[in-house]
């Protein structure tokens, strides 16, 4: 039983009982941080919050999957986890850069992060609209609403007979910058604590100057970081069960078992990434 499992109906209800035993795993990898390492709460607090960001962000993106790629369903022809991580790194790459510069402040790398996603979600979804509108000949157009909730534009008169629309209403361009500004910035924080800890635990685990582990605390930082985000997209993906069309998108309303799983899985992992450079 998991904290996002669901009926095949598909429900949007949270289930109490997974939902307890996720908060109650939480709890308990707080805890153990806390008296194994207490150096390292701040940074697992940080590394939740940024899986709540990620879980809570795919949410937003626009995904059709194959029927998207035939013009039968509005989104992104690809999968949740795929669109999800690409984000996800470009926010990372934004993040990083702005980490290795010491002159920056917490939010500047953050913020970095968030545009590096956001940017990577505007182009894609930029370039998919022209490639539907200009290369197959078919108008924007949802099938999950009668008007764009921020436009008002209405979308029956567009939408092909036989499909459940097809392009990137504007509704679902706007939630997939956000998606992608979310994800970026999730990424980057969960990049940016275990950084933090690396750079201040590795010079004593090797005896070695911070500079000359410093590539060695990025390099693991990153790597923990990408594998973060892939198992809170794919928790976030198994959630939505197939596609999505935004933050309009009825399957939308799922976002809280989401949360509590991405929370969950990220408690757990960035446990185990604190304390794999603490010695315990």
């Amino acid at each position: 039983m998991t904290a996002i499992a669901a009926g095949s109906g598909g429900g949007e209800g949270i289930n109490p009982v997974a939902s307890a035993i996720g908060i109650v795993l939480i709890l308990i990898t707080l805890a153990i941080t806390y008296f194994a390492v207490p150096a390292g709460l701040a940074a697992l607090v940080g590394v939740i919050v940024g899986g709540l960001l990620i879980g809570f962000g795919i949410h937003f993106v626009p995904v059709g999957g194959a029927p998207a790629a035939m013009g039968q369903a509005p989104g992104i022809a690809t999968g949740v986890a795929m669109l999800a991580t690409g984000a996800g790194l470009a926010g990372l790459f934004g993040g990083a850069w702005a980490a290795a510069n010491p002159e920056f402040s917490f939010a500047v790398v953050i913020a970095a992060g968030a545009v590096g996603g956001g940017l990577m979600m505007a182009i894609t979804c930029l370039m998919v609209n022209i490639i539907y509108i200009f290369g197959m000949g078919i108008p924007a157009a949802s099938g999950k609403v009668a008007k764009d909730p921020i436009t008002g534009d209405t979308q029956e008169a567009y939408k092909s007979q036989g499909t459940e629309g097809h392009g990137l209403p504007f509704i679902s361009y706007v939630g997939g910058v956000i998606g992608g500004l979310l994800g970026g910035a999730g990424g980057t924080l969960i990049y940016y604590e275990l950084l933090q800890v690396y750079t201040a635990t590795l010079p004593g685990m090797f005896g070695a100057d911070a500079a000359e582990v410093l590539p060695i605390a990025v390099s693991l930082a990153g790597i923990f970081a990408v594998g973060m985000f892939l198992v809170n997209a794919v928790l976030a993906a198994y959630n939505i069960t197939g596609t999505i069309e935004g933050p309009h998108d009825p399957k939308f309303k799922r976002f809280p078992r989401a949360i509590i799983g991405c929370a969950t899985a990220s408690a757990v992992c960035g446990l185990f990434a604190i304390l794999i450079v603490m010695g315990v």
